[in-house]
C-alpha cells in the first residue's frame, strides 16, 4: 500500500509538472504552443508526422529546390521545370508588423534585410494562418479556390499545379512541406507586446482565467489571412496616374529587388532585364501598349501560361505592391530611358 502511495503521488506530481509547464512566457515559445496551452481550437495545418517518408528535410528541398529524396532514396521528378517555391514566396518575415499589409513598409523592409520584393505571401508565418487565395483570387482561380481558401493542404496543392504550372504533391510530400513550414512558424518573439498584453497571457496560463482574453490579443498581433486586392492600371498607359508623382529611387529598389529577381539572366522568366540603357529603352517604349509588354499591365494583370511558354507572370495585388510603388517604377525606368 504504501508504495502505492509512493506512485500515485510521483505520477500527481508530474501531472502538476505538466500543467504548469508553460507559466511564463519567455519568447522562445511557438504561438501555437501557447495557444495549445490556453485551450484554443487545435490547428488544422498540423502535420501528420507519422506518414512514411514524410520529414523537415524533405519539405525544405522542396520548397527551396522543388525536388528531393524520395522514398526509395534516389531524387524525385522535379515538382516544376518553371518555378520553385522562392520564386514567388519569402521564406523569412517581409514586415516588422505581422496584423497588417503595407506595401510601403514591405518594401523597405525586404530591401533592409537584402530579400526579392515577390508577388506572393512569405511563407513565414503562413501555418499560423486559416485563410488561403484569398479576395479577388476567385477572379483568377474561379471555383479551384472553393477547397484551398480554408484547406492549406489543398492550398499547397493548388499553388503546385496551377501557380508553379507542375506535378500535384504526394501525399507525403505535402505532409514535408508541412513539417518544414511549422519551422518557421511564429514564436511569441515575433510578435510585439505591451508589458499588460503579456501580462494577461502569462495570468491566463498560471491560473486558467481569461484565457479567452489572452488568446484574442495573442490572434490579434498577426493576421490570420493576406488580404488581396487586384488592382488595375491607369486609363492611359502614357501618361500614366496623373494624381502620383513617382520617386525614381524607389523605383530602383523595385526594379533591382523585385523585377530583376525573375527577369534577370532568364531566372524564371524568358523576358531578359538588365541595367544596359537599351533596356531601359525597351521598357519605356512598350509601356505605351494596353497588352503583356507593358510594364502597367503585367504588373496588374501578369500574365497566362501559353502552350510551349509554361511559364508566366504572377500580377502584384494592390497589398503587395502599391499604385505609389507603381508610379515609382515607372519615373525609374523614364529616368534610366533618358540618359
Amino acid at each position: 500500500m504504501k508504495y502505492i502511495i509512493i506512485v500515485v503521488g510521483l505520477l500527481y506530481g508530474f501531472w502538476i509538472g505538466v500543467q504548469n509547464d508553460m507559466t511564463k512566457i519567455t519568447g522562445e515559445e511557438t504561438v501555437q504552443q501557447v495557444l495549445d496551452e490556453l485551450g484554443d481550437t487545435p490547428s488544422p495545418n498540423l502535420p501528420n508526422r507519422l506518414l512514411p517518408g514524410a520529414s523537415v528535410e524533405i519539405g525544405e528541398s522542396l520548397v527551396k529546390f522543388g525536388k528531393s529524396q524520395n522514398l526509395s532514396g534516389g531524387n524525385t521528378m522535379r515538382q516544376s521545370r518553371h518555378f520553385v517555391c522562392t520564386s514567388c514566396h519569402n521564406v523569412e518575415r517581409e514586415s516588422a508588423y505581422l496584423n497588417i499589409e503595407d506595401p510601403e513598409e514591405r518594401l523597405a523592409f525586404t530591401h533592409e534585410k537584402g530579400l526579392p520584393f515577390v508577388q506572393g505571401s512569405p511563407l513565414f508565418g503562413i501555418v499560423n494562418r486559416i485563410k488561403f487565395y484569398n479576395d479577388d483570387y476567385e477572379k483568377k482561380y474561379g471555383d479551384l479556390v472553393d477547397k484551398a481558401r480554408n484547406n492549406i493542404r489543398e492550398a499547397i496543392q493548388l499553388c503546385a499545379v496551377e501557380c508553379s504550372q507542375g506535378r500535384a504533391l504526394k501525399d507525403w510530400e505535402i505532409e514535408s512541406v508541412l513539417m518544414y513550414l511549422w519551422t518557421i512558424g511564429l514564436t511569441m518573439n515575433d510578435l510585439q507586446w505591451t508589458e499588460q498584453e503579456l501580462d494577461l497571457v502569462d495570468n491566463a496560463l498560471s491560473d486558467g482565467k481569461d484565457r479567452a482574453d489572452a488568446i484574442a490579443v495573442i490572434k490579434s498581433k498577426y493576421l490570420d489571412h493576406a488580404p488581396a486586392t487586384f488592382g488595375t492600371p491607369p486609363s492611359s498607359y502614357k501618361e500614366g496616374m496623373p494624381d502620383i508623382k513617382g520617386d525614381p529611387a524607389n523605383g530602383k529598389i523595385i526594379y533591382e529587388d523585385g523585377c530583376l529577381h525573375c527577369h534577370a539572366k532568364n531566372e524564371y522568366s524568358h523576358y531578359r532585364l538588365d541595367n544596359e540603357s537599351l533596356t531601359f529603352k525597351q521598357l519605356a517604349n512598350r509601356m505605351k501598349y494596353y497588352d503583356e509588354r507593358s510594364m502597367y499591365h503585367v504588373s496588374r494583370y501578369g500574365t497566362k501560361p501559353k502552350f510551349g511558354k509554361r511559364a508566366y507572370m504572377p500580377q502584384y495585388t494592390e497589398e503587395k505592391m502599391s499604385d505609389q510603388q507603381l508610379e515609382d517604377l515607372r519615373a525609374y525606368v523614364l529616368e534610366q530611358a533618358d540618359k
